[in-house]
């Protein structure tokens, strides 16, 4: 029940392969120095014997735009449909990955190295070291920043796609000091007469 969750798209490669993807709802940050991740993946799923192999995957985050590939590469299997060509994504070679490609029309592309897989019952999960991250440069700002909140970002909860609502705080507002409004005129008279009276008393 810890929803939301990201819905990312995860593609991989075997060598003279056609790569494929996989849509991964168990995956996130364990570790940001060094930064790592993790994606979990069953056992029987096409493209777990891939990751297992290789050592490599890629995971691209995904938008309102790409929300009917992110479902159909989830209940479609790689052994059955090339998945890039049912889908019209675009295959893109990665800068810091041999085999695994990244998911041109993705905003994001985070490559990953396995460092270790547990073995966990259900899923298996890969634990991964990230190598390269790559950005979409339409979401840059004029200061070259990268938006991310600009992307249309979808995340999956309780069986459906949802995309993020409004902002309702930053990282760290809860303790950050409120500045004080300045005074209207009119309250700095009430308080001006406020403070005579008392003088008379």
């Amino acid at each position: 029940m810890l929803y939301p969750l990201p819905a990312v798209m995860v593609s991989c490669a075997r060598e003279g392969e056609k790569p494929n993807i996989i849509t991964v709802a168990w995956a996130g940050t364990i570790c940001s120095g060094p930064a790592m991740v993790y994606i979990s993946v069953r056992p029987e799923r096409y493209s777990y014997e891939i990751i297992r192999e290789t050592k490599e995957f890629v995971i691209n985050l995904t938008t309102e735009d790409l929300t009917w590939a992110t479902d159909y590469c989830g209940v479609r299997s790689g052994r059955d449909v090339d998945k890039f060509a049912e889908t019209g994504l675009t295959p893109e070679k990665a800068q810091h990955l041999n085999y695994a490609p990244v998911i041109e029309e993705s905003p994001v592309n985070i490559e990953c190295r396995v460092l270790e897989i547990k073995e966990l019952g259900t899923h298996h999960m890969f634990l991964a070291e990230v190598v390269g991250v790559s950005v979409d440069e339409a979401y840059l700002d004029e200061k070259g920043r990268f938006d991310l909140n600009r992307t249309g970002l979808v995340a999956y909860s309780h069986g459906s796609y949802m995309t993020l609502g409004e902002a309702c705080g930053s990282f760290g507002y809860s303790v950050r000091r409120k500045k004080r409004k300045p005074e209207s005129g009119r309250r700095k008279a009430q308080q001006k007469r406020k403070a005579e009276r008392r003088n008379r008393k």
